[in-house]
């Protein structure tokens, strides 16, 4: 899926426990082609059965950088971007404190996660705050989608989130952001880079 990564740090292990670098600027710019600018830092602490997302914000939008320190979760992209080739589409990874892997995810993505073990901390990096009115929303149990979600316990959700419209009703209200629209937004973060 465009603009989403995967990345697996070099982990260092010796007999004191592990060093890894979480987030590395410069091999971030390599891998992804432009800066990450942090504006916020969040972590949540999360029991089983919960389901936190799909969230997104409106553009200019958020990327985010999204680890798991402690516990193990699935964590699920999804492409709301209108017009996209993979638009609708997702894509489900395991961030773990075991396999110390992260997840960047673009402007116009959104995401959710579910712990896969008793209690999960995440932590993630996000490129701009939050802001009341700026959420979008899908409903992370939209049947047309599908979602890889773990089936035990009963899932736990926000009453927002469980409020949430589906992609279609979401695409018809205007709330996503197109292909196009994000590809701009992409444009100018790599140049802001390149003129650094």
């Amino acid at each position: 899926m465009e603009k989403a990564f995967l990345i697996t740090p070099d982990v260092h292990s010796d007999h004191r426990g592990v060093f890894l670098e979480v987030f590395s600027q410069p091999a971030f710019e390599r891998a992804v082609g432009h800066r990450l600018s942090v504006a916020q830092l969040n972590c949540s602490l999360s029991r089983r059965g919960t389901i936190r997302g799909m969230h997104a914000i409106a553009l200019p939008g958020q990327a985010r950088y999204v680890s798991c320190a402690q516990g193990g979760i699935v964590d699920i992209v999804l492409d709301i971007r209108v017009g996209s080739p993979t638009y609708g589409e997702h894509v489900a990874v395991e961030l773990t404190a075991a396999n110390r892997h992260a997840l960047y995810l673009a402007e116009g993505l959104a995401h959710g996660f579910a712990p896969l073990t008793d209690e999960a901390t995440v932590v993630y990096m996000c490129s701009s705050t939050w802001s009341p009115g700026s959420e979008v929303i899908i409903n992370s149990l939209d049947p047309e989608l599908g979602l890889p979600w773990p089936t035990e316990p009963e899932p736990v959700r926000s009453d927002k989130d469980a409020a949430a419209p589906s992609l279609r009703e979401a695409a018809k209200r205007g709330l996503l952001p197109t292909m196009a629209e994000c590809r701009a937004l992409y444009a100018e973060l790599d140049d802001l880079t390149l003129t650094r």
